[in-house]
């Protein structure tokens, strides 16, 4: 018995080490194949050493050769359809900025408040590609159970894949509330927050990577469950859909589609850490719901269309994978440059007193009392309402601040000039400032998006 080192390229993710694994030991003298998508190689402990040939012939079929994963890759058509997801998600981004429909996106895209539109399309991707290859045994397995009436229309043939869906949105809604629910009940200090925002920029960022497709090696890079979860979970999944001597069932079918919730496709994971972060039930049951909800053409199409599980779509659907890439790795960078402030590091985290002699009349939502003048503002989903406020200078403040959104960006307010961090609950929040000198006094939100 000796160990075998084989460099294996194209592996992204957990369920692509198992794929390789189980190839392999079908060699005959591989006892057991030990496979790392991120590092690239498979060790086998053989009784003989296989050759290329073995090898090679073992893999066909699974999708991965022999060979090592490059850090970047020299495929040109994969940098002319990333260029060209660049220029269309800058075309959008200018049309929204000339159409004021920039708040609208800050709403659907802020962490907070679940990311909707930027996890829709993070579904759909991944429904035509890793999740498909995942779940798509599953849902095949749900319809081979079904025994499809003669003369059965269009919808009568589709019903254990509406169960199936059903199910997998109705349960990937519950337990991704269960993740909420949990992050509540994390109270994270701010450094822990910062590092949080850092983890999912990072995991955002190595998403984007995958689906650009530039660089091969970092998107192994994802995080995962460990594989034995995911066989263990895949094995559940089809026992619950397919038992021994049962007919089919609706029921059945749901339970098969919300079990896929624990099977390690990364794009489900980092989704599940997004959700997580969101410390909201209600936020994390929707961003998950419409995961799954994004996912279901491509899993529908599974149905009618079976080529598609071995990445067929052609250039329409690498295209609009990039495009979902880019958008990634726009908010990773969004996502990072928050926590960063919140760590103190980031340009947005400080600002300091900008020295001024002008005078100006006090603001109208400033009231004077004795020895202390009282500011009322709004902290909601667009920014904050008054964004300016003319105050005293060398009176102290009493900051009555109503938050009418607490997952969004603006209920965490950062003054650090001012010594003021705070996360505002929903409703009426009191900051006190001290006196200020003369000058400008700078607060923004922890992502420096309202400010």
């Amino acid at each position: 018995m000796t160990d075998v080192r084989v460099p294996i390229a194209g592996m992204t993710c957990a369920a692509c080490e198992r794929r390789v694994a189980e190839a392999l030991t079908e060699l005959p003298d591989v006892r057991s194949a030990h496979v790392s998508s991120t590092r690239g190689i498979a060790v086998l402990t053989v009784t003989a050493p296989p050759s290329r040939d073995d090898l090679d012939a073992a893999l066909r079929g699974t999708g991965y050769t022999l060979g090592h994963t490059p850090w970047i890759t020299r495929d040109r058509r994969t940098w002319l359809v990333a260029a060209a997801a660049g220029a269309i998600v800058a075309g959008l981004v200018g049309i929204a900025l000339v159409t004021g429909f920039t708040e609208l996106g800050a709403r659907m895209t802020q962490p907070g408040a679940g990311g909707l539109l930027v996890v829709a399309l993070v579904g759909l991707a991944a429904g035509v590609s890793t999740c498909m290859a995942l779940v798509g045994g599953v849902v095949l397995a749900v319809a081979a159970t079904y025994q499809v009436p003669e003369a059965a229309s269009a919808l009568q043939r589709m019903r254990p894949h509406l169960a199936f869906q059903v199910g997998r949105i109705v349960g990937f809604g519950l337990l991704g509330a269960a993740l909420g629910w949990i992050g509540s009940a994390l109270v994270m200090p701010p450094v822990l927050q910062g590092v949080l925002m850092l983890v999912v920029a990072a995991v955002m960022a190595l998403l984007g990577l995958r689906l650009t497709g530039v660089s091969p090696r970092l998107a192994a890079w994802s995080p995962s469950l460990p594989a034995s979860w995911g066989t263990r979970a895949d094995r559940m999944a089809r026992e619950a859909d397919a038992p021994a001597a049962a007919a089919y069932s609706d029921v059945r079918a749901a339970l098969a589609g919300a079990a896929t919730f624990f099977l390690p496709c990364g794009f489900t994971q980092a989704v599940q850490l997004y959700a997580l972060s969101t410390g909201s039930p209600v936020s994390a049951g929707l961003t998950m719901a419409v995961f799954a909800v994004g996912t279901s053409p491509g899993l529908l199409a599974l149905a009618s269309l079976p080529n598609l599980a071995r990445g067929g779509g052609g250039t329409r659907a690498s295209t609009l994978m990039a495009v979902v890439g880019v958008v990634l790795i726009g908010f990773a960078a969004i996502n990072a440059y928050g926590g960063l402030n919140v760590l103190g590091l980031g340009a947005g985290a400080r600002g300091g007193p900008q020295t001024s002699t002008s005078s100006h009349p006090l603001s109208d939502n400033v009231q004077l009392g004795e020895g202390v003048q009282t500011v009322t503002m709004v902290a909601g989903g667009d920014g904050y309402s008054p964004a300016t406020t003319y105050v005293a200078a060398g009176v102290p403040i009493r900051w009555q601040i109503t938050s009418t959104a607490p997952m969004y960006c603006t209920a965490f307010l950062r003054a650090p000039d001012l010594g003021v961090s705070v996360q505002l609950k929903a409703g009426s929040n009191t900051v006190d400032v001290p006196a200020l000198a003369l000058g400008t006094w700078p607060f923004t939100c922890v992502m420096g998006m309202y400010n």
